[in-house]
């Protein structure tokens, strides 16, 4: 029987290092929980000799192959090779079967490069690796896992399970921000025309109207139009918002940008609850899948640190790997952090005291999950009623621009009267 040397940590959050004999990874793991461990790295002895002599044998990256690939095909592709595998075909052959049905493009020629390293000796894990613009590293590693482990088509199915949890939190978000966005730009669009060749014609006869007394409303909306269609500054206000978001990517390329942006985010009022929300499901459900698929704690935490999608989360993330790695638990120092809620800190303290952090990761997933959609809920509800005040005050003052000189004439005749 194979043997797996293994580190962990017990109860009171010491580190052991031993071994243990098992068929496979997962059954390692199983049973190093089962002795009251909490496993942070497994692997079979022997195992590092073999993978450096393969990726010494590693072919040199496949060219013309890099583009990225959609989401939705990755998943729906993972959910068939799942179903291809239960079935007991060999991988070669389902990921030929599965080449063979996608339309001409990127994908294809990636199985086919995948398909291709895999007859040259390579595992499934080894040539997906070589594509990470199509097969993430989450990916990679949930695959690696189940080869170890011998449950390659229960894994596949808990990845695409993940993939579409993931998607369809995203679209939910995305849909909620295109109804605002929508009516913003149309309400600018129209607000724009209105500056630029309406409101100049007014300029002349309200001025002849009250001898040029204008009342002070009445001046700033005649500047302001002015400065609009003549001076160019219809060109300020059409390239200020590509402007901000040509300047939000350029500061997204760095860390310390991406950890300043992420910072304010989450100190937004209301979005900042939603961001944080949104993070919290992400990479919980992200280390919950991971550790429930036999990959090592502190190898899941790397992963889900790459994507975290928020740099104040990443950070955690990275403190809760080297706590752990020193012999703390995962609870401590995700508490002392103070960038989750008691409840999740809390919950993955029961996890790691009853061996199951997997089930408590995706039950908080889930939880926080219900809580976007009421958020989002809540968020769309509270942005009508504002976008309507705010375009209806700004309709408001240019109305009251053209018609308070007429009040001022009339005003004027009356008193003469």
């Amino acid at each position: 029987m194979p043997i797996f040397q293994y580190e962990a940590l017990d109860s009171q959050g010491v580190g052991i290092k031993d071994e243990v004999e098992a068929l496979s990874e997962k059954e390692a793991i199983s049973k190093i929980r089962n002795m009251g461990f909490f496993p942070t790295k497994v692997r079979a002895r022997g195992a590092s000799k073999r993978a450096a002599a393969r990726a010494a044998a590693k072919p040199k990256p496949r060219r013309g192959a890099g583009g990225r690939v959609k989401v939705r095909i990755v998943t729906q592709f993972a959910r068939q090779l799942s179903t291809l595998q239960d079935a007991g075909l060999p991988i070669l052959r389902s990921l030929r079967i599965l080449q063979d049905q996608q339309k001409s493009g990127t994908f294809k020629r990636v199985l086919g490069y995948v398909g291709d390293d895999i007859e040259g000796g390579s595992t499934l894990s080894e040539a997906m690796a070589r594509f990470p613009r199509s097969f993430n590293r989450l990916f990679v590693n949930m695959v690696a896992a189940g080869e170890t482990g011998g449950v390659l088509d229960l894994i596949l199915a808990r990845v695409a399970d993940f993939m579409e949890k993931a998607q369809r939190l995203k679209s939910r978000v995305k849909g909620a921000m295109i109804y605002p966005v929508v009516v913003l730009t149309v309400a600018f669009l129209i607000l724009l025309a209105l500056m630029t060749f309406v409101i100049p014609q007014f300029e002349t006869v309200l001025g002849e109207m009250v001898e040029g007394k204008l009342n002070p409303v009445t001046r700033t909306v005649l500047g302001i139009s002015h400065w609009i269609a003549y001076d160019f500054g219809w060109v300020v206000l059409i390239g200020v918002p590509f402007g901000a978001v040509f300047l939000l990517k350029v500061i997204k390329l760095f860390r310390v940008g991406r950890l300043v942006l992420d910072t304010i985010k989450l100190k937004l009022p209301i979005m900042g609850k939603l961001s944080s929300r949104i993070a919290v499901t992400r990479w919980t459900r992200t280390l919950g899948t991971l550790i429930n698929a036999g990959v090592p704690i502190l190898d899941a935490i790397n992963v889900t640190r790459e994507t975290a999608g928020n740099e104040v989360f990443a950070n955690m993330l990275a403190n809760v790997h080297d706590s752990i790695k020193q012999g703390d638990t995962f609870a401590s120092p995700l508490k002392q952090s103070k960038t989750v809620d008691l409840i999740v800190s809390n919950m993955v303290a029961v996890g790691e005291e009853t061996g199951d952090l997997d089930k408590m990761l995706l039950k908080v997933a889930d939880n926080y999950d219900e809580q976007v959609d009421v958020l989002v809920a809540g968020l769309m509800s509270l942005l009508e009623p504002v976008m309507i005040l705010c375009l209806g005050a700004i309709v408001m003052t240019i109305v009251l621009a053209i018609f308070l000189p007429m009040i001022q004439i009339i005003s004027g005749l009356s008193a003469a009267v």
